[in-house]
Protein backbone atom coordinates (compact mmCIF):
# COMPACT_ATOMS: atom_id res chain seq x y z
CA UNK A 1 0.00 0.00 0.00
CA UNK A 2 2.84 2.44 1.14
CA UNK A 3 4.85 1.70 -2.74
CA UNK A 4 1.73 2.21 -4.56
CA UNK A 5 0.53 5.27 -2.50
CA UNK A 6 4.35 6.40 -2.84
CA UNK A 7 4.08 5.87 -6.87
CA UNK A 8 0.79 8.05 -7.16
CA UNK A 9 2.28 10.77 -5.52
CA UNK A 10 5.34 11.08 -7.85
CA UNK A 11 3.40 10.61 -11.18
CA UNK A 12 1.11 13.46 -9.62
CA UNK A 13 4.36 15.50 -8.92
CA UNK A 14 5.88 14.64 -12.48
CA UNK A 15 2.46 15.55 -13.78
CA UNK A 16 1.58 18.62 -12.22
CA UNK A 17 5.62 20.17 -13.10
CA UNK A 18 5.02 19.10 -16.95
CA UNK A 19 1.35 20.46 -16.68
CA UNK A 20 2.28 23.70 -15.51
CA UNK A 21 4.99 24.24 -17.50
CA UNK A 22 5.06 27.67 -17.66
CA UNK A 23 4.80 28.30 -13.94
CA UNK A 24 7.09 25.45 -13.49
CA UNK A 25 9.52 27.45 -15.53
CA UNK A 26 9.27 30.85 -14.30
CA UNK A 27 9.53 29.10 -10.72
CA UNK A 28 12.76 27.20 -11.62
CA UNK A 29 14.15 30.68 -12.75
CA UNK A 30 13.35 32.41 -9.38
CA UNK A 31 14.86 28.79 -7.70
CA UNK A 32 17.96 29.67 -9.88
CA UNK A 33 18.31 33.11 -8.51
CA UNK A 34 18.12 31.69 -5.05
CA UNK A 35 20.63 29.21 -5.53
CA UNK A 36 23.33 31.16 -7.01
CA UNK A 37 22.74 33.71 -4.33
CA UNK A 38 23.68 30.63 -2.13
CA UNK A 39 26.64 29.39 -4.39
CA UNK A 40 27.61 33.32 -4.46
CA UNK A 41 28.02 33.34 -0.42
CA UNK A 42 30.48 29.94 -0.91
CA UNK A 43 32.66 32.27 -3.65
CA UNK A 44 32.43 35.13 -0.87
CA UNK A 45 33.86 33.74 1.83
CA UNK A 46 36.33 31.80 -0.23
CA UNK A 47 37.91 35.59 -1.52
CA UNK A 48 36.86 37.12 1.60
CA UNK A 49 39.33 34.18 3.51
CA UNK A 50 42.06 34.82 0.66
CA UNK A 51 41.93 38.04 1.23
CA UNK A 52 42.07 37.92 4.81
CA UNK A 53 44.65 35.54 4.83
CA UNK A 54 47.08 37.69 2.71
CA UNK A 55 46.51 40.65 5.17
CA UNK A 56 47.53 38.11 7.96
CA UNK A 57 51.15 37.52 5.96
CA UNK A 58 51.76 41.22 5.54
CA UNK A 59 52.48 41.21 9.03
CA UNK A 60 55.67 40.42 11.26
CA UNK A 61 57.97 41.49 13.83
CA UNK A 62 61.62 42.00 13.01
CA UNK A 63 63.88 41.14 15.68
CA UNK A 64 67.34 42.76 14.86
CA UNK A 65 70.63 41.96 16.58
CA UNK A 66 73.43 44.44 17.41
CA UNK A 67 76.63 43.53 15.06
CA UNK A 68 78.59 41.76 17.36
CA UNK A 69 75.91 39.28 18.04
CA UNK A 70 77.60 35.66 17.77
CA UNK A 71 75.27 33.26 15.32
CA UNK A 72 75.42 30.53 17.54
CA UNK A 73 73.68 32.86 20.00
CA UNK A 74 70.91 34.09 17.91
CA UNK A 75 70.32 30.84 16.77
CA UNK A 76 69.66 29.73 19.94
CA UNK A 77 66.90 32.93 21.30
CA UNK A 78 65.33 31.66 17.05
CA UNK A 79 64.72 28.27 18.65
CA UNK A 80 63.24 29.66 22.17
CA UNK A 81 60.99 31.92 19.64
CA UNK A 82 60.27 28.78 18.09
CA UNK A 83 58.75 27.13 21.07
CA UNK A 84 56.31 29.80 21.95
CA UNK A 85 52.69 28.38 21.43
CA UNK A 86 51.68 31.76 19.42
CA UNK A 87 54.60 31.58 17.00
CA UNK A 88 54.19 30.10 13.81
CA UNK A 89 57.36 30.69 11.70
CA UNK A 90 60.66 32.36 12.56
CA UNK A 91 63.30 33.02 9.64
CA UNK A 92 66.63 33.94 10.19
CA UNK A 93 68.37 36.33 8.32
CA UNK A 94 72.04 36.56 8.46
CA UNK A 95 74.08 40.14 8.23
CA UNK A 96 75.44 39.31 4.68
CA UNK A 97 71.68 38.12 3.57
CA UNK A 98 70.47 41.21 5.17
CA UNK A 99 72.89 43.20 3.24
CA UNK A 100 72.44 41.85 -0.05
CA UNK A 101 68.32 42.68 0.44
CA UNK A 102 69.90 46.31 1.54
CA UNK A 103 71.44 46.96 -1.54
CA UNK A 104 68.90 45.10 -3.35
CA UNK A 105 66.10 47.80 -2.36
CA UNK A 106 68.36 50.36 -2.54
CA UNK A 107 70.20 49.66 -5.89
CA UNK A 108 68.65 53.14 -7.89
CA UNK A 109 70.03 55.26 -4.99
CA UNK A 110 73.96 55.57 -5.65
CA UNK A 111 74.58 57.91 -2.60
CA UNK A 112 73.68 55.16 -0.11
CA UNK A 113 75.73 52.48 -2.01
CA UNK A 114 78.52 54.89 -1.90
CA UNK A 115 78.30 55.53 1.61
CA UNK A 116 78.54 51.72 2.28
CA UNK A 117 81.37 51.60 0.72
CA UNK A 118 82.88 54.27 2.51
CA UNK A 119 82.08 52.48 6.19
CA UNK A 120 84.09 49.52 4.17
CA UNK A 121 82.26 47.06 6.68
CA UNK A 122 78.80 46.06 7.05
CA UNK A 123 76.64 47.74 9.30
CA UNK A 124 74.02 45.82 9.40
CA UNK A 125 72.69 42.95 12.01
CA UNK A 126 71.39 39.68 11.92
CA UNK A 127 67.57 39.62 11.68
CA UNK A 128 64.84 37.12 13.24
CA UNK A 129 61.33 37.61 11.15
CA UNK A 130 59.00 36.30 13.68
CA UNK A 131 55.30 35.48 12.18
CA UNK A 132 52.24 34.42 14.90
CA UNK A 133 49.28 32.29 14.25
CA UNK A 134 46.95 35.21 14.91
CA UNK A 135 48.03 39.04 14.34
CA UNK A 136 46.42 39.64 18.25
CA UNK A 137 49.33 37.37 19.53
CA UNK A 138 52.24 39.94 18.51
CA UNK A 139 51.85 41.62 21.92
CA UNK A 140 52.76 39.39 24.01
CA UNK A 141 55.65 37.82 21.83
CA UNK A 142 57.22 41.14 21.75
CA UNK A 143 57.15 41.68 25.68
CA UNK A 144 58.74 37.82 25.62
CA UNK A 145 61.55 39.27 23.38
CA UNK A 146 62.43 42.47 25.80
CA UNK A 147 62.56 39.85 29.21
CA UNK A 148 65.30 38.25 30.40
CA UNK A 149 64.51 34.90 28.41
CA UNK A 150 66.21 35.90 25.22
CA UNK A 151 69.94 36.73 27.02
CA UNK A 152 73.20 35.69 25.64
CA UNK A 153 75.55 33.16 26.60
CA UNK A 154 77.30 36.14 28.80
CA UNK A 155 73.59 36.95 30.26
CA UNK A 156 73.33 40.12 28.03
CA UNK A 157 71.08 41.44 25.68
CA UNK A 158 71.82 40.93 21.97
CA UNK A 159 68.85 42.66 20.36
CA UNK A 160 69.47 46.05 18.68
CA UNK A 161 65.50 46.62 18.42
CA UNK A 162 62.40 45.41 17.91
CA UNK A 163 59.86 46.56 15.15
CA UNK A 164 56.75 45.67 16.57
CA UNK A 165 56.36 49.37 19.04
CA UNK A 166 57.37 51.47 15.81
CA UNK A 167 54.58 49.27 13.87
CA UNK A 168 51.94 49.11 16.45
CA UNK A 169 49.56 51.34 15.27
CA UNK A 170 49.41 49.56 11.54
CA UNK A 171 49.21 46.14 13.39
CA UNK A 172 46.57 47.36 15.35
CA UNK A 173 45.00 48.36 12.30
CA UNK A 174 45.15 45.73 10.49
CA UNK A 175 43.85 43.60 13.30
CA UNK A 176 40.54 46.01 13.45
CA UNK A 177 40.55 45.38 9.73
CA UNK A 178 40.43 42.07 9.70
CA UNK A 179 37.72 41.67 12.96
CA UNK A 180 35.33 43.84 10.78
CA UNK A 181 36.03 41.49 7.97
CA UNK A 182 34.92 38.56 9.64
CA UNK A 183 31.74 39.93 11.17
CA UNK A 184 30.47 41.39 7.93
CA UNK A 185 30.84 38.39 5.73
CA UNK A 186 28.63 36.17 8.02
CA UNK A 187 26.33 39.28 8.40
CA UNK A 188 26.31 39.11 4.69
CA UNK A 189 25.79 35.28 4.80
CA UNK A 190 23.05 35.53 6.97
CA UNK A 191 21.14 38.30 4.84
CA UNK A 192 21.64 36.88 1.93
CA UNK A 193 20.69 33.30 3.10
CA UNK A 194 17.00 34.73 4.76
CA UNK A 195 16.77 36.55 1.30
CA UNK A 196 17.56 32.85 -0.35
CA UNK A 197 14.73 31.13 1.61
CA UNK A 198 11.79 34.17 1.47
CA UNK A 199 12.14 34.11 -2.11
CA UNK A 200 11.98 30.31 -2.68
CA UNK A 201 9.04 30.09 0.07
CA UNK A 202 6.98 32.86 -2.26
CA UNK A 203 7.51 31.45 -5.62
CA UNK A 204 6.42 28.03 -4.44
CA UNK A 205 3.25 29.90 -2.92
CA UNK A 206 2.45 31.43 -5.84
CA UNK A 207 2.77 27.73 -7.78
CA UNK A 208 0.34 26.33 -4.50
CA UNK A 209 -1.95 29.14 -4.74
CA UNK A 210 -3.09 28.53 -8.57
CA UNK A 211 -3.81 24.90 -7.20
CA UNK A 212 -5.68 25.72 -4.61
CA UNK A 213 -9.19 24.87 -5.54
CA UNK A 214 -7.99 21.48 -6.60
CA UNK A 215 -6.38 21.40 -2.60
CA UNK A 216 -9.37 21.99 -1.09
CA UNK A 217 -11.75 19.41 -3.27
CA UNK A 218 -9.01 16.83 -2.53
CA UNK A 219 -9.40 17.80 1.31
CA UNK A 220 -13.47 17.83 0.98
CA UNK A 221 -13.37 14.13 -0.31
CA UNK A 222 -11.03 13.05 2.60
CA UNK A 223 -8.00 12.49 1.15
CA UNK A 224 -4.93 12.42 3.54
CA UNK A 225 -3.07 15.34 4.41
CA UNK A 226 0.50 13.61 2.97
CA UNK A 227 -1.31 12.54 0.19
CA UNK A 228 -2.32 16.09 -0.69
CA UNK A 229 1.24 17.48 0.56
CA UNK A 230 3.22 14.62 -1.73
CA UNK A 231 2.95 15.54 -5.20
CA UNK A 232 3.33 19.23 -4.15
CA UNK A 233 6.95 18.45 -2.41
CA UNK A 234 7.48 16.28 -5.54
CA UNK A 235 7.51 19.51 -7.52
CA UNK A 236 9.52 21.49 -4.84
CA UNK A 237 12.35 18.64 -5.57
CA UNK A 238 12.14 18.96 -9.32
CA UNK A 239 12.22 22.42 -8.85
CA UNK A 240 15.61 22.03 -6.97
CA UNK A 241 17.02 19.39 -8.82
CA UNK A 242 16.31 21.59 -12.41
CA UNK A 243 17.74 24.65 -10.77
CA UNK A 244 20.72 23.20 -8.93
CA UNK A 245 21.93 21.70 -12.69
CA UNK A 246 21.63 25.26 -14.28
CA UNK A 247 23.13 26.63 -11.35
CA UNK A 248 26.19 24.51 -11.87
CA UNK A 249 26.26 25.17 -15.44
CA UNK A 250 26.20 28.75 -15.10
CA UNK A 251 28.77 29.46 -12.46
CA UNK A 252 30.98 27.06 -14.78
CA UNK A 253 30.46 29.68 -17.03
CA UNK A 254 30.67 32.46 -15.09
CA UNK A 255 33.84 31.94 -12.81
CA UNK A 256 35.41 30.94 -16.30
CA UNK A 257 34.59 34.09 -17.72
CA UNK A 258 35.96 36.12 -14.29
CA UNK A 259 38.60 33.91 -13.29
CA UNK A 260 41.57 35.73 -14.60
CA UNK A 261 39.89 38.74 -13.15
CA UNK A 262 40.10 37.43 -9.58
CA UNK A 263 43.27 36.24 -10.12
CA UNK A 264 44.99 39.84 -10.93
CA UNK A 265 42.45 41.54 -8.28
CA UNK A 266 42.92 38.68 -5.05
CA UNK A 267 46.78 38.09 -5.31
CA UNK A 268 46.35 34.94 -7.35
CA UNK A 269 42.95 33.87 -6.23
CA UNK A 270 41.60 32.07 -9.41
CA UNK A 271 37.86 31.62 -9.02
CA UNK A 272 37.28 29.14 -11.82
CA UNK A 273 40.42 27.05 -10.73
CA UNK A 274 38.58 27.36 -7.15
CA UNK A 275 35.27 26.31 -8.50
CA UNK A 276 37.06 23.17 -10.24
CA UNK A 277 39.02 22.12 -7.41
CA UNK A 278 35.86 22.11 -5.08
CA UNK A 279 33.11 21.50 -7.54
CA UNK A 280 31.58 18.06 -5.74
CA UNK A 281 31.45 20.08 -2.36
CA UNK A 282 30.10 23.65 -4.57
CA UNK A 283 27.77 20.99 -6.10
CA UNK A 284 26.35 19.08 -2.96
CA UNK A 285 25.93 23.02 -1.32
CA UNK A 286 23.57 23.66 -4.54
CA UNK A 287 21.84 20.93 -4.87
CA UNK A 288 21.13 20.44 -1.39
CA UNK A 289 19.72 23.58 -0.86
CA UNK A 290 17.86 23.21 -3.89
CA UNK A 291 16.32 20.37 -2.83
CA UNK A 292 15.13 21.37 0.47
CA UNK A 293 14.21 24.28 -0.48
CA UNK A 294 11.53 22.79 -2.87
CA UNK A 295 10.19 20.71 0.04
CA UNK A 296 10.36 22.69 3.00
CA UNK A 297 8.78 25.55 0.82
CA UNK A 298 5.88 23.51 -0.79
CA UNK A 299 5.47 22.18 3.24
CA UNK A 300 4.83 25.44 4.57
CA UNK A 301 3.26 27.34 1.89
CA UNK A 302 0.43 24.53 1.25
CA UNK A 303 -0.40 24.30 5.37
CA UNK A 304 -2.87 26.96 4.57
CA UNK A 305 -4.83 25.19 2.18
CA UNK A 306 -5.44 22.52 3.90
CA UNK A 307 -7.16 23.83 6.71
CA UNK A 308 -11.32 23.62 5.25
Amino acid sequence: MFWTKLKRILRAGFFNFWRDSTVSFASVLVMVVTLLVIGSISFSSAILDTSLAELRNKIDINVTFITSAKEEDILNIKHTIETLSEVSQVTYVSREEALTAFKERHASDPSILAALDELGENPLGAVLNVKTIDPSQYASVAEFLESDNVLSSNDVTIIDRINYFQNKAAIDKLIRVISSADRLGLALTLFLAIISVLIAFNTIRLTIYIARDEISVMRLVGASTTYIQGPFVVVGVIYGITAGLLTLLMFLFITYWLGETTENFFVGFNIFSYYLRHFLEIALIIMVSGMLLGALSSVLAIRKYLKV
